[in-house]
């Protein structure tokens, strides 16, 4: 690992999705599916949301049908 990297680490830099429920994900990834799908990818897989929960939090079936490889 760099030294970059290990600070960042250290520092928390890259600790946003240690406070992050489920629900909270689910949400962020419905609102931001549509417009940023590749920002969403990460979480998507992280917690492996189904087609079925984005779509009650929100999500258009036409952005949920984009991503659909990465759903269970």
């Amino acid at each position: 690992m760099g030294k970059a990297k290990k600070r960042s680490l250290h520092l928390g830099i890259n600790d946003r999705v240690s406070n992050l429920s489920r629900e909270d994900a689910v949400k962020t990834v419905a609102s931001e599916i549509k417009k940023n799908p590749e920002e969403v990818y990460g979480l998507i897989t992280l917690f492996g949301l189904t087609a079925e929960e984005l779509l009650e939090a929100g999500a258009s079936y036409e952005a949920v049908m984009r991503v659909k490889g990465l759903l269970k």
